[in-house]
């Protein structure tokens, strides 16, 4: 990074607190939080997870649900896992049922890793195939939450969003998907799309290009504010390899220290792509990033994003600067290394 005056940092330090964002939940109140992802395809979901239980600990959000878009059995029983690491196994977790990647990956596999007979990561839920279908459980919990009160975290690809809102009434709820969406959720943060050129050349973004009808219908028909991580933000914040070596110590085996170096060992230091979304979605005030102007955003028939400013539009897209990427990052690694309650008290 280049150098900034003294002057400059303070200054922008101090303004943080004021910097404008969409969708600013009421004060002291945690946010109503879903998480949506592609889970196993890469390591910036995991450390995305660690930090959505770092913020529940601090009283800045309640997980009432994950879903999943990434289609391999051992999905959910990793996320399961997880959630049982930091204490809240009893999350519901919902699959998607056809989707475009059934791959394992690099790092679920942890979730059958056993020690002396004994999982590693003990969880309940042994197999996706036993987990409900991730629309289903989507309208169930959404239904249940106050008007206007939810944040979705998209951080994989819009499968279950799309099939949500094209979703008809159910046992759970008389209105249709799009009908239920507009009426219980606040603000959609998504990690999709690219809006800076990366070394001059337009990126086609994974998250979108790997369903691509899904993310049409998505920014096409989704009836309340999103906000996108596009792939320059999280691309311009790597988390931070010492963290990885270091911080996650504090127990013998870690789910999230141990699936990054199973994904891409350090030095490397892994893009925040998803954790910029859910940090974005639970504290959107807080100065981390910008915002575009309001406009509406589109998506054609290769995947490409497109965004055009529109004073009535829905939608906008985080913008970030030197000091912001510094603060960003510095955040994101104490979050994601927040031991558990259980184990701070230790």
């Amino acid at each position: 990074m280049t150098n900034l005056s003294m002057t400059a940092i303070l200054l922008l330090c101090i303004g943080a607190a004021t910097a404008e964002s969409a969708g600013a939940p009421p004060p002291s109140r945690p946010v109503p939080l879903i998480f949506d992802t592609d889970i196993g395809n890469d390591v910036d979901d995991v450390l995305a997870l660690g930090v959505i239980h770092a913020l529940q600990s601090r009283g800045e959000c309640e997980l009432l649900a994950v879903t999943i878009t990434k289609d391999h059995e051992l999905c959910g029983p990793f996320v399961d896992a997880v959630n049982t690491f930091y204490g809240r196994g009893s999350v519901p977790i919902g699959v998607v049922k056809g989707g475009v990647t059934p791959e394992q990956g690099k790092f679920i596999g942890l979730a059958a890793q056993e020690d002396n007979g004994a999982l590693r990561y003990p969880h309940d839920l042994n197999s996706g195939n036993d987990a409900p279908d991730a629309t289903a459980l989507l309208r169930q919990v959404l239904v249940a939450q106050e008007d206007h009160s939810v944040v979705i975290a998209q951080v994989g690809f819009s499968t279950n969003l799309a099939r949500l809102l094209d979703s008809g009434p159910d046992a759970h709820s008389e209105l249709s998907g799009r009908d239920l969406v507009a009426r219980k959720v606040r603000l959609l943060s998504i990690m999709a799309g690219a809006f800076t050129p990366i070394d001059g050349r337009e990126h086609l973004e994974y998250n979108v290009v790997m369903d691509i009808p899904a993310a049409r219908t998505l920014v096409g028909q989704w009836p309340v504010d999103i906000v996108y991580s596009g792939f320059e933000i999280g691309i311009n914040v790597p988390y931070p390899a010492v963290s990885i070596d270091r911080d996650y110590a504090y127990v013998n085996h870690h789910p999230l220290q141990e699936a990054y170096q199973l994904y891409m060992p350090t030095p490397h230091e892994r893009p925040t792509w998803d954790l910029t979304s859910v940090l974005y979605g639970v504290r959107p005030d807080h100065g981390y990033f910008d915002l575009s102007p309001a406009g509406r955003t589109s998506v054609d028939e290769k995947g490409h994003t497109t965004f055009q400013e529109a004073p009535d539009g829905k939608h906008r897209y985080l913008k970030m600067n030197e000091v912001q990427a510094a603060r960003v990052r510095e955040a994101l690694a104490q979050l994601a290394s927040q031991p558990p309650n259980h184990l701070a008290r230790q």
